[in-house]
């Protein structure tokens, strides 16, 4: 347990961010949490605003003047600052590279110097265009040209990963890599292009469910407590410093399969409409067909991973469990 151990959470406003300030709060441990509110949100940490063990700083993790102090104090570090989104990716290359490097170097030089645990959550979207039935953290990465702008996201978070095993390599840096694979729950938003809250509030409203392509592309999704469960224990364990995690659910589903449930489990009257993808995204998108992880490491090392079935996921995310 946390016990009085002191956590620093980048982007802890967040919709992941949150949920894991309010889990390590429920333990014990004092929070402190850098959000530039660029995505993030304080009603997000409502429920924990009043707790004297949290210290909220609204800035950029980079631009922050108190960040030398802060990580001078902590027991560990959760960098979950980043862009968000593949519409962010493809509309703001530049924003998503910087925000990624930037945030990232600013956090991991800091701890560096006084080898202060830092958890980095990485991203699916390192694995590319490889067509593996399931991911493994040794696999080859197979990414997309350059001139398709969403691969910015997929090299800049790859590049934060490069960084942070540079830094275990040469300065013992004692850093644990989190790939996470579609993350959802409550307080999650559809505005940067995140497919489960954008279905629930269509099927809600009794608007059209929109599909991009042929919708029979696959994905795998993660409810945000066990994403939570994945990194508290991988903090913790000090045998997972300079090793990637796979963290995610393994139930594959089709875009279109996750409408049609959607709209059972809410009893909306709302259709599917398929969408092409040129006009849903600017020039610069390219799609995946499937994208499932194999957590077999995360299990053999923390004994745990994600296992919430989908149906149930809709019903926590929709607030009807």
């Amino acid at each position: 347990m946390p016990g009085k151990k002191r956590y620093l959470v980048t982007g802890g406003a967040g919709f992941i961010g949150s949920h894991l300030t309010e889990r390590l709060l429920a333990e014990g441990a004092r929070v402190t949490v850098v959000d530039d509110l660029s995505t993030g949100r304080l009603e997000n940490l409502a429920s924990a605003a009043k707790d004297p063990r949290l210290d909220v700083h609204i800035s950029s993790v980079s631009g922050c003047v108190e960040l030398p102090r802060i990580v001078r104090e902590v027991d560990g570090v959760y960098h979950l600052a980043a862009a968000v989104g593949v519409r962010m990716a493809v509309e703001r290359p530049l924003r998503t590279i910087r925000t990624n490097l930037d945030e990232t170097e600013a956090v991991i030089e800091l701890a560096s110097a006084r080898r202060i645990p830092v958890l980095l959550a990485s991203s699916s979207e390192v694995y590319g265009k490889s067509r593996r039935l399931a991911f493994g953290e040794e696999d080859d990465l197979l990414i997309g040209p350059p001139h398709f702008s969403r691969w910015s996201y997929a090299c800049s978070k790859l590049m934060d990963e490069f960084m942070a095993l540079a830094c275990h390599k040469e300065q013992g840096l004692p850093v644990v890599i989190a790939r996470l694979f579609n993350v959802v729950g409550p307080r999650q938003g559809g505005e940067y292009g995140m497919v489960l809250p954008r279905f629930i509030q269509a099927a809600r409203e009794g608007k059209p469910l929109r599909v991009y392509g042929d919708g029979r592309q696959t994905r795998c999704f993660c409810y945000v407590d066990d994403t939570v469960e994945a990194l508290i224990r991988l903090m913790r364990l000090p045998a997972a410093a300079g090793e990637v995690f796979n963290v995610g659910g393994t139930e594959e589903i089709t875009i279109r399969a996750l409408a049609e449930r959607v709209i059972r489990l809410l009893e909306s009257r709302s259709e599917i409409e398929l969408v092409p993808y040129e006009e849903a995204y600017p020039p610069g998108f390219e799609d995946m067909r499937r994208r499932r992880p194999s957590v077999e490491k995360l299990r053999k090392f923390v004994g745990f991973a994600p296992s919430t079935p989908i149906d149930k996921i809709i019903r926590l995310t929709a607030g009807l469990d």
